[in-house]
């Protein structure tokens, strides 16, 4: 949400970038130990697998792990490959979270807690997603706006745009 809304506002670069990577190295880090806590849960439950938890659990550390690296091989912003970097990026991302959430659903159905716990789960998610909906309409205002500016500002001294 960082990366998707706080950079539409030019004021804020570059400290959305650095708020983004933090908060996603950290996330990785809690991600990795609940990775390592599922190995080894996994190894002392003999004769009880949960393949579709697990296999999507490998799925998002492998994804996420291959996201991290986005950091370190990211072009410059003007660089010819940069365009099929944010597409990488961006999908990676976007199936990272959607497989997240679907894996701690497939989590909370193994441990059958109280009904409360996955209530709570979905009224966040849910919570998230509108304040994303909300996020995103005034993300498009300032887009457009912004965009209107640019195309009726007047002749620049540069041969009006032309070459």
């Amino acid at each position: 949400m960082i990366a998707r809304y706080i950079r539409t506002f030019e004021s804020a670069d570059p400290a959305w970038f650095y708020l983004h990577a933090f908060c996603q190295v950290s996330a990785y880090a809690i991600g990795v130990a609940g990775w390592g806590t599922g190995l080894k849960l996994g190894s002392e439950s003999q004769g009880i697998t949960y393949s579709t938890h697990r296999n999507i659990g490998i799925a998002l550390f492998v994804l996420a792990t291959v996201q991290i690296f986005a950091l370190f091989i990211r072009p410059k912003k003007d660089h010819k490959y940069r365009f099929y970097w944010k597409v990488y990026h961006h999908s990676f991302g976007y199936a990272i979270l959607v497989l997240g959430i679907v894996n701690v659903f497939k989590g909370i159905n193994i441990l059958k807690p109280e009904d409360k716990w996955k209530t709570a789960y979905m009224i966040v998610i849910i919570a998230l997603g509108g304040i994303s909906l909300l996020l995103e309409a005034i993300t498009w205002v300032v887009v457009l706006k912004r965009k209107s500016r640019k195309s009726t500002k007047p002749y620049d001294g540069y041969n009006n745009g032309q070459s």
